[in-house]
C-alpha cells in the first residue's frame, strides 16, 4: 500500500507538469491571436534539461577518465600526512558515488545460528568466522556447520569472497590473525620491528613452523606466496593490497633473512600493515604444492581444488564432495594445536536457506550463517539467533560499459543510474527484509569505519551521506519528480500515465544469487523501478557463477556486497582502481 500510494502521488504531480499553461477560451469569446495557440498549432515543447547540468561536480567518465581515480588512490598510499590521507579519502568517495554506478542500500550486520552446546566460536567486523577454539558441551567432537555453497577457491591467494575467507582462516595461518576481541595477534610470527623511517619491517617468526605435510615451514615460503600474490602471472584479485610494496607487482621487497626472519620494505609507511598481515592473501602456500599441479602456470589455483592439499592452519581439508560437503581434520602440526578441543568440521554445501534452516532444526548441523527471510521475526529472541556487528555495504551495482549506455553520453548515463539511485525503498528493505536493525545507507564507506587519523570516518547517517535514503517515503512526490527529470535528460520520454513511453523503454536485467533475502531485495527494487516504467528482469545464479559473471563484467545490474578486509576506508576504495580484480563496475575498461 505505501508503494501504491507513492505511485498516485507521483502519477498526479507528472500529470500536472505536462498540463497546458494556457486554458481554452469560452466559446463564444473570440480568442485573441497574441494569448493562445490556434486549433492546428502545437504546444510548445518541454525542455528537457540538460544532462551535464545535472550531475555532481565531482564527476568523471568512470571509463575514458578513470585513470585519475587510480591516480587518485595511488596518492593516498603515499600520502605520509594521515590528515591528509583522509581529506584525499573523501575527494576519492565522492568521486565513486558521482557515477551512481555503485548504489548502496545498507551497511552490514551478520547473523548466525549456533547450538546451546557450541561456545568458543568467534567472528570479526569483517565477517571471517573462527571455529579452531569452539567447545562442544555434548561431548561431540565434530562441529557440522553451513557457511555458503560450493567454495570458488580455497587458494588464499586467489579467494575473494566471505565463505571463502572463513575456510582459509581456518586451515591456513598468516603472520599475525585476529582475536575474539577482534584485535591483531602473533600467529606465525612472534613480533616486528620497524626502521625509523616507517618504510621496512623486519618480522621474526616462531621457531618450528611446519606445515600440515610435517615438512619445515619457514621464512623462504612467505617471501614465495606473497611474491605470487603480487605477480602478473597470477592475476590475483587481491594483488593490488601489495601496491604499496616496493617492487610491486614482479620485483616485490620481501626476502627471507634466514628461517626465521623476513624482510619486506613499503613505499610509505602503512597504518593497518598488521591487518595485512593478517588477511588471507597474506597466508602462505607451499611452492612445492602448487607447483606439482600439472597446468599450475595456467591454472594458479588448481593445485587446491580437490581434498588433500597441503596447509599450515588448524584444519586440513581432508574430504570434498563436491557441491555437497567437505570435511576438515584437525592439523597435528598447527603451533596452536594443543589448544584445539574439536577433532573434525564437516561443512554442509549448500545455498538453499530453506534446506539449511531445516537441518539445523532437525540437528543435522550445529553452527549456520543464513535462516530464511520470512523466519527472522520469529528468531530474533530465540538465545540461539545472534546478530553482531559488521564492517560492509550491501549495494547493488551497474556495468559501467553494459549495452543500456550505448548512445547516451557519459552524463546521460549517469543521471540515467541516478533516477535508479532515488527510487529504491532502502527503508524497505533494512525493516521488511532484512529485519535486523540494518541501517539505510547512502554511501559506500560504511558508518563506523576508521579514517586512518584516529577519528571516525562517518558518524550520522543522513548528513554524512550523499543523499537522503528515505526521501522516497518522505518526498515522494519530489523524488518522482526528479527521476524523470534525470531519465529525460537521459534521452527518456514518458507518456501522461507518467511512466517511460514505449519508443523509449528501458529493459534490463538484474543478476543475483539465489539466497531468498537477495531474490527479495531484487523483488523490491523491481517494483520501485516499475513506478516510473523500468522493466527489471531477476535472473538467479548460483555462487560459483554468480562470482565469476560479475568479475567478467557478463551483467548490467547485480546485487553486490563488500565487508571491509580491514578497517581503513582505503580497503573500499582501492577495490575500484582499474587493475584490481575486484573491479566489478569495470571503471578504466
Amino acid at each position: 500500500m505505501k508503494k501504491f500510494l507513492a505511485l498516485l502521488l507521483a502519477l498526479s504531480m507528472i500529470l500536472a507538469l505536462c498540463a497546458c499553461g494556457n486554458t481554452a477560451p469560452a466559446a463564444t469569446e473570440a480568442p485573441a491571436a497574441t494569448e493562445a495557440p490556434s486549433a492546428t498549432e502545437a504546444p510548445a515543447e518541454e525542455k528537457v534539461p540538460d544532462a551535464t547540468s545535472l550531475v555532481s561536480p565531482n564527476f568523471i567518465d568512470p571509463i575514458k577518465d578513470w585513470g585519475k581515480y587510480d591516480e587518485l588512490i595511488a596518492q593516498i598510499k603515499a600520502e605520509t600526512d594521515f590528515a591528509k590521507r583522509t581529506e584525499l579519502m573523501h575527494q576519492a568517495e565522492d568521486i565513486l558515488m558521482a557515477n551512481n554506478c555503485v548504489i548502496p542500500i545498507y551497511y552490514y550486520n551478520d547473523i548466525y545460528m549456533q547450538k546451546d552446546y557450541v561456545d568458543g566460536v568467534f567472528s570479526n567486523l569483517f565477517g571471517f568466522k573462527y571455529f579452531m577454539f569452539a567447545n562442544m558441551s555434548n561431548g561431540a567432537k565434530t562441529l557440522r556447520i553451513n557457511l555458503a555453497s560450493e567454495p570458488d577457491f580455497l587458494d588464499p591467494a586467489l579467494n575473494s569472497s566471505v565463505d571463502g575467507a572463513c575456510l582459509a582462516v581456518n586451515s591456513f595461518s598468516g603472520l599475525y590473525a585476529y582475536n575474539d576481541e577482534g584485535h591483531t595477534v602473533p600467529a606465525c610470527a612472534t613480533g616486528y620491528t620497524v626502521s625509523d623511517d616507517g618504510l621496512t619491517y623486519t618480522v621474526t617468526l616462531r621457531d618450528g613452523l611446519k606445515w600440515s605435510d610435517g615438512s619445515d615451514l619457514t621464512a623462504k615460503d612467505f617471501e614465495y606466496s606473497w611474491k605470487r600474490v603480487a605477480a602478473d602471472a597470477t592475476a590475483a584479485d587481491y594483488a593490488y593490497m601489495l601496491n604499496g610494496f616496493a617492487g610491486f607487482p614482479n620485483d616485490l621487497a620481501v626476502k627471507a633473512v634466514d628461517d626465521t626472519t623476513l624482510e619486506f620494505t613499503l613505499v610509505a609507511p602503512c597504518a593497518y600493515m598488521e591487518d595485512l598481515m593478517a588477511f588471507p592473501a597474506f597466508y602462505p602456500v607451499k611452492q612445492e604444492a602448487v607447483e606439482s599441479y600439472a597446468d599450475w602456470q595456467t591454472s594458479p589455483g588448481g593445485w587446491c581444488q580437490e581434498a588433500g592439499f597441503v596447509s599450515n592452519g588448524a584444519y586440513v581439508c581432508t574430504g570434498w564432495n563436491h557441491d555437497t560437503s567437505m570435511t576438515y581434520e584437525k592439523n597435528p602440526y598447527w603451533y596452536d594445536a594443543d589448544k584445539v578441543t574439536v577433532e573434525k568440521l564437516e561443512f554442509m554445501l549448500s545455498a538453499d536457506d530453506t534446506a539449511i534452516y531445516a537441518a539445523y532444526n532437525a540437528g543435522d548441523v550445529d553452527f549456520i550463517d543464513t535462516v530464511p527471510t520470512d523466519e527472522i521475526a520469529a528468531l530474533l529472541d530465540n538465545p540461539e539467533f545472534h546478530i553482531i556487528d559488521n564492517l560492509g555495504t550491501y549495494y547493488v551495482a551497474f556495468n559501467a560499459k553494459s549495452k543500456i549506455f550505448e548512445g547516451k553520453t557519459p552524463e546521460q548515463a549517469a543521471c540515467m543510474r541516478e533516477a535508479f539511485t532515488i527510487l529504491i525503498d532502502r527503508e524497505y528493505i533494512c525493516e521488511n527484509i532484512g529485519q535486523t536493525g540494518q541501517v539505510a545507507a547512502n554511501a559506500f564507506i560504511p558508518l563506523g569505519m576508521a579514517d586512518g587519523n584516529g577519528g571516525v570516518f562517518k558518524t550520522e547517517p543522513v548528513e554524512q551521506g550523499y543523499y537522503d535514503p528515505y526521501a522516497i517515503n518522505n518526498d515522494p512526490e519530489g523524488v518522482t519528480a526528479r527521476a524523470v527529470e534525470l531519465l529525460k535528460a537521459a534521452g527518456y520520454k514518458f507518456g501522461e500515465d507518467g511512466k517511460l513511453s514505449a519508443e523509449t523503454p528501458i529493459q534490463l536485467e538484474y543478476l543475483t544469487n539465489t539466497t531468498s533475502a537477495h531474490i527479495a531485495i531484487a523483488e523490491s527494487i523491481q517494483q520501485d523501478l516499475a513506478a516510473v516504467g523500468i522493466e527489471l528482469t531477476i535472473q538467479q545464479q548460483d555462487w560459483n557463477v554468480f562470482l565469476q559473471e560479475r568479475k567478467q563484467g557478463n551483467f548490467d545490474f547485480a546485487r553486490e556486497g563488500w565487508l571491509a578486509d580491514f578497517n581503513d576506508p582505503i580497503n573500499m576504495l582501492e577495490m575500484w582502481t582499474t587493475d584490481s580484480g575486484n573491479n566489478d563496475c569495470q571503471f578504466g575498461r
